[in-house]
């Protein structure tokens, strides 16, 4: 090779090496746990339920402008009815609850829907028999619209030698407009409190069961979902009430005790406060 091809050959071997002269990359990072700037905050449950601390949740410190009550709000926590109720028969439905104000550690959570669990839906599911289901939107009195689902199932009627119970899509179709009617009817009439209410005994289930009688004996007649589709425009009293923190019912609870008052003492023989003895 003549020298100015050797030059230029050596030329780039120094171009293309240039990592060779510095350290390994980020070399000198440290790798911290990210657990370490992390708080935890009380979730509260409404006062519809007997549990009313129902968890804990994490949120990274307040720093500049990232403020850790403002990361919480609107968060969506997932609770076993079970655990909120302490009733080991509701084990096979799920609430959701959602973060709507933050005080102190503690954030107030507001319903924001229902779910049943696959292994019930599935187990509830058989041959031999009609589901029927049905779903409504529906308004409350105090403005929230939620998307209300039902899920029925036939069943035989006393002292039936047939195999099957399958209802035609007359009775179906009948079957689903009282459905719809009795959801809507429950939920529209009342407040968010009074309905989440409803959802818990499944009163809605029941009543439904109880109306299809004349035109298909049915079992299994639950609310399966519920979900929040509008809320309207936040207000903290409200929530507060719904925690029992505020609202006539807190304010009836501490109205003091009665002060017993001497018989024998004359209001007119008391000395006046105000005057200079």
């Amino acid at each position: 090779l003549s020298i100015s091809e050797r030059v230029h050959l050596s030329k780039m071997a120094v171009g293309k090496n240039k990592r060779l002269s510095k350290g390994k990359k980020g070399k000198g990072k440290k790798i911290v746990d990210p657990f370490t700037k992390k708080e935890w905050y009380d979730i509260k449950a409404p006062g519809n339920f007997s549990v009313r601390n129902c968890g804990k949740t994490p949120v990274t410190r307040t720093t500049g402008t990232k403020i850790a009550s403002e990361m919480l709000k609107g968060r969506v926590f997932e609770v076993c009815l079970a655990d909120l109720n302490k009733d080991e028969d509701q084990h096979y439905r799920k609430i959701k609850l959602q973060c709507e104000e933050v005080q102190g550690h503690s954030c107030l959570t507001q319903f924001y829907g229902l779910t049943f669990t696959t292994d019930k839906l599935r187990s509830m599911v058989k041959k031999w028999q009609s589901l029927i289901e049905a779903h409504v939107d529906v308004k409350t009195s105090d403005g929230y619209v939620m998307r209300l689902f039902c899920i029925g199932f036939t069943k035989k009627r006393p002292n039936q030698l047939k195999k099957t119970c399958y209802a035609n899509a007359a009775q179906q179709k009948s079957i689903r407009k009282k459905m719809r009617e009795i959801m809507s009817r429950e939920s529209t009439s009342c407040e968010l409190k009074e309905l989440v209410n409803k959802f818990i005994p499944e009163v809605i289930g029941k009543e439904i069961e109880k109306a299809c009688q004349g035109i298909y004996p049915m079992q299994n007649v639950h609310i399966r979902k519920v979900k929040m589709l509008k809320k309207p425009k936040f207000d903290l009293t409200k929530l507060l009430e719904a925690h029992g923190d505020s609202g006539p019912a807190a304010a009836a609870a501490d109205t003091g005790d009665k002060v017993e008052v001497a018989a024998d003492a004359d209001p007119a023989a008391r000395p006046d406060r105000g005057a200079v003895l």
